[in-house]
């Protein structure tokens, strides 16, 4: 038998990544379309229940066109399961249709389904049951046992917390976590593993990489895999232009330094120490790559060159502040720092 674990789908989201509202718009659209063939993914492979892990909306109030969308998706796919288990984003979402024998859901409370020989057991962590959630969990030894939770897991308790420590010799096979946006596994005993799905598309610069989601097979002893399917990727890159001479070479080196897919929305991080005016180069490198990429941002931390002693003994507000960052004990990178942004700002320029 074959599962698929999803989480943080997210639908509804603002757009973590300050697109200009076109492209912003055209993401929201692409969410649904992940989820779409994810499930298309699903029936073509056989797979016959999906674990939503939690915050497959991006709010308890989602907006109707949202939450009609995931609903029509359940109802018209009849021959798969739809276990949602309510995240943080969505813990009062009230699943407004009912009559889905399809779509089955989880309480505050341990709630089990069962596929043959495999048992899925499911709990939505809150304040009232973050301690005693796991001694109430019992789980039958000679069963394939997936349990479904979101939440941060580590060491501590709480609300929203898993201690994966309390998890440990109750026969769990596999964890099925959501709230972490990036795939990630790992052990909790020497029977069961845990993993994060991650989320189906990044939704920010805070999100980098391929996105997707896990497939599980029970079939003889449980195995599973990540499953990459996001239609855009973002991307973060670190160009030192410390050797290039002016704007013009500065642009072309980092045209020639960044290898992303054409598809991938890109930030640009510019490094370096360079001795010539910077101002407007992020911008120039933004038009320059429009076409290249679906999007491109560019953030130019480049330091300007400044001749110290020079600057120190002028007789103005610029040699007032050399004085000051000189005298206050700062380490050279901080000093740097400072004086670059200081001059920046005493010439009228945008200061991050």
């Amino acid at each position: 038998m074959k599962i698929l674990h999803c989480a943080d789908i997210h639908l509804g989201s603002k757009m973590e990544s300050k697109l200009p509202k076109e492209k912003s718009d055209e993401r929201k659209r692409e969410l649904r379309a992940a989820m779409s063939r994810m499930v298309a993914y699903a029936v073509k492979n056989g797979i016959k229940v999906i674990i939503l892990a939690g915050d497959i909306f991006d709010s308890d109030r989602p907006l109707k066109r949202d939450k009609e969308f995931f609903y029509s998706v359940v109802r018209n796919t009849p021959d798969i399961d739809f276990l949602y288990l309510r995240g943080n984003h969505d813990t009062l979402e009230s699943y407004t249709e009912y009559g889905l024998e399809n779509l089955k859901t989880f309480s505050d409370e341990w709630t089990c389904y069962r596929y043959g020989n495999v048992t899925i057991s499911g709990i939505e962590i809150d304040g009232s049951n973050a301690l005693s959630l796991y001694s109430s969990l019992k789980l039958e030894s000679d069963k394939i046992n997936i349990a479904v939770m979101h939440g941060q897991a580590g060491n501590s308790g709480g609300a929203g917390k898993i201690q994966l420590s309390k998890l440990r010799n109750k026969n769990i096979d596999y964890l099925a976590l959501g709230h972490i946006h990036t795939y990630s596994a790992g052990k909790i005993d020497e029977r069961g593993q845990y993993a994060y799905c991650g989320c189906l598309e990044g939704r920010g610069f805070d999100e980098l990489g391929q996105k997707g989601f896990v497939v599980i097979d029970t079939d003889e002893k449980l195995t599973f895999e990540f499953v990459p399917s996001s239609a855009r990727v973002f991307e973060e890159v670190c160009v030192d232009i410390s050797d290039t001479q002016d704007l013009f070479t500065a642009c072309r080196k980092v045209g020639g330094f960044i290898k992303c897919k054409p598809s991938d929305i890109v930030r640009v991080n510019l490094v370096g120490e360079v001795d010539y005016d910077t101002d407007g180069l992020d911008k120039e490198i933004e038009k320059q790559l429009a076409h290249s990429y679906y999007y491109v941002s560019v953030k130019n931390s480049a330091y300007v060159k400044y001749d110290a002693a020079c600057l120190e003994g002028n007789v103005s507000l610029r040699g007032e502040f050399i004085r000051a960052v000189l005298e206050g004990g700062y380490s050279e990178e901080d000093k740097n720092a400072l004086i670059n942004c200081g001059l920046k700002a005493l010439g009228g320029r945008e200061v991050e």
